[in-house]
């Protein structure tokens, strides 16, 4: 055997080794900085800040909602000595057995801090949260009986009026899914879960700054690093100013008190939601931070009345003899009527109430006579351009679908909050499903005719269409948020969307209107007032499962006018009785700041339908 071959080759494997070894530590150390950026990661503890949300105002720059500071007490488990769970529990308001699983839940247990969440025992997690500055006052000289327990400050949100709480919606800590999908957030951060709070959440949420520590092993901070070179500063989310009237908002709740149902009130020139009640409601304090929510959750989700329910964005209502408004207008517009139009009143064709004969189309909006508009809206769905009859009737309703989309009904409301429905306007798709191709025509489906039947619109639409009306044919879409900062609203609020219908046939509907509220056999005759001319329609919707529903929209002045408003109370009956004076109120509170007849406005606050069916 030879030896002396062997020991060569062994030298020259173990060379070879040294050489690639060296080669490789040579690598990692000059040329690759993976292994320095991992020591530095290691040594380095980056702390994320995260800055208050945007403040609120509404229209009139008054503060509505703010963030106000609150106090976590947080645990680090490395810390923590054998401690005195009875006087802790007594400090915080626990019994021992909730002190008990709180610490079950964050070392021992598999919580939302366990498992998932890399909990580590030398590092800080809240053990009691959302303290007060009253709470943590009582609390605090006695933590440092308590080794490993300290207070950290944090901030929720805080509402100035305990009203509006369907409009801005609220808070709640990130899901899973927000983690996966924005990399913003961090467990534990809040989110904006409805309305306003949601639909904003990039630009309320501000920017989040960071700050580098160099720590000990222990996590514990030591100096900051490189004399804060690579720190960014927190930026708060800009002031968002809404158009929302705050004091007409609180008013306007005030009003629907012990009642279910809507108020919408839009600025007509702008878009901008001047209120927007929804009935019942709730304070918005009722659904801030963990404990509130965890509290006051379960029991607005019980309650049969749903104040949870956004009834103005999501409640699809038939529309009643609102909606004979714009089956004139379409009219006129299809040359199928003009304005001295007239048909009698022939209860035989639909029920009607004894009122003058409505010899054209101001007297029938004035008198709202059914028949009329059930002849008028023949018309236009049966015109004669086929010679079958259910051909004929299938083109007239695609026509008349397109009209009413241009009044955005039938379609979501491009608008700034969630929930939204888009309600019904039934087409030849929806007819055909039900009772087959030429298997119907007006005949069928006449109840479209007084706003009853299949066709179905939101309070929000309802709104629209008072400000579409108040704007002879033209609209911007109702939206809350007037100006990001300094930058005005988003550029899709700022699009004017006009109908399909000239500007010249509004005026003899308006003169109904007018009529409606103002003189005799109107029956919107208490939304009158005596120092403003408003123009307004009534509805009284039918409600085969209890008592009907009062619905009236209106805008004031007739001239220039400054407010469109829709009202929708359930179950209260006639509109001219119910909604119409809401209306009334609404407007002259708005314009006015004040109230012409006390009298009236404690009938609507004393009023109570909650009861009815």
């Amino acid at each position: 055997m030879n030896l002396d071959g062997r020991k060569y080759v062994i030298l020259i494997l173990m060379l070879l080794v040294g050489i690639i070894y060296s080669v490789r530590l040579f690598y990692m150390q000059v040329v690759d900085d993976y292994w320095t950026i991992t020591a530095t990661a290691i040594a380095e503890k980056r702390q994320e800040i995260v800055p208050p949300r945007s403040v609120i105002f509404d229209r009139f720059k008054q503060k509505i909602v703010t963030n106000k500071t609150y106090y976590n007490i947080v645990y680090v488990e490395d810390k923590c000595q054998t401690f005195d769970t009875t006087l802790f529990a007594s400090l915080v308001g626990w019994t021992r057995e909730q002190v008990k699983w709180r610490y079950w839940d964050i070392v021992k247990g598999e919580g939302r801090y366990k498992g998932k969440s890399n909990y580590r025992s030398f590092k800080p997690y809240p053990f009691v949260e959302e303290l007060t500055s009253e709470e943590i006052a009582k609390i605090g000289p006695y933590l440092e009986r308590f080794p490993g327990f300290y207070e950290e400050i944090t901030s929720m949100r805080s509402y100035n009026y305990n009203s509006g709480a369907n409009i801005f919606g609220y808070l709640s800590e990130v899901s899973e899914n927000d983690l996966e999908n924005d990399h913003f957030y961090r467990k534990a951060d809040n989110i904006g879960k409805a309305g306003l709070e949601r639909y904003y959440e990039t630009e309320m949420r501000g920017r989040k700054g960071v700050r580098y520590i160099v720590t000990s092993a222990l996590s514990e901070a030591l100096e900051s690093y490189a004399d804060g070179k690579y720190d960014t500063v927190a930026k708060q989310g800009a002031d968002i100013t809404l158009g929302l009237d705050i004091l007409l908002q609180s008013y306007g709740e005030k009003l629907m008190q012990n009642k279910r149902g809507c108020i919408v009130a839009i600025e007509p020139a702008t878009g901008e939601i001047l209120a927007m009640v929804s009935a019942p409601c709730y304070d918005p304090n009722m659904m801030v931070g963990k404990r509130n929510i965890g509290l006051n959750y379960p029991i607005l989700v019980a309650d049969p009345q749903m104040p949870l329910y956004p009834r103005p964005l999501a409640a699809e209502y038939p529309p009643g003899s609102i909606f004979k408004l714009i089956q004139a207008l379409i009219g006129l517009q299809e040359g199928v009527i003009n304005v001295n139009t007239g048909f009698s009143c022939n209860k035989s064709l639909v029920g009607c109430h004894n009122h003058p004969h409505p010899g054209d189309v101001p007297k029938a909006v004035q008198y709202s006579c059914n028949p009329y508009f059930y002849q008028a809206t023949r018309r236009i769905i049966q015109q004669g351009k086929k010679r079958n009859l259910y051909e004929d009737a299938a083109i007239g309703l695609d026509t008349w679908q397109k009209y009413m989309h241009s009044f955005g009904m039938g379609e979501k409301p491009l608008t700034d909050v969630t929930g939204i429905r888009p309600g019904l306007i039934p087409n030849v798709a929806f007819y055909n499903k039900w009772y087959g191709e030429k298997g119907w025509a007006f005949s069928t489906i006449r109840s479209i005719s007084i706003g009853q039947g299949e066709v179905k619109m939101t309070p929000l639409q309802m709104g629209n269409l008072a400000a579409i009306l108040a704007n002879r044919g033209w609209y911007y879409p109702p939206h809350f948020v007037k100006s990001i900062g300094k930058k005005g609203p988003l550029p899709i609020y700022n699009t004017k969307k006009r109908t399909m219908v000239d500007s010249k046939w509004f005026d003899p509907v308006i003169e109904g209107m007018r009529r409606v509220v103002n003189e005799g056999g109107g029956t919107g005759r208490q939304a009158r007032l005596t120092d403003m001319i408003v123009c307004g329609k009534t509805g009284t919707v039918e409600n085969r499962g209890g008592e009907d529903h009062s619905v009236f929209i209106a805008f004031a002045p007739q001239d220039n006018p400054k407010i469109a408003i829709a009202v929708f109370v359930e179950n209260a009956g006639f509109g001219g009785s119910w909604a119409a004076p809401i209306a009334r109120l609404m407007i002259e509170q708005y314009i006015n700041k004040k109230i012409s007849d006390p009298a009236v406005e404690q009938r609507i606050i004393d009023a109570k339908f909650l009861d009815k069916k």
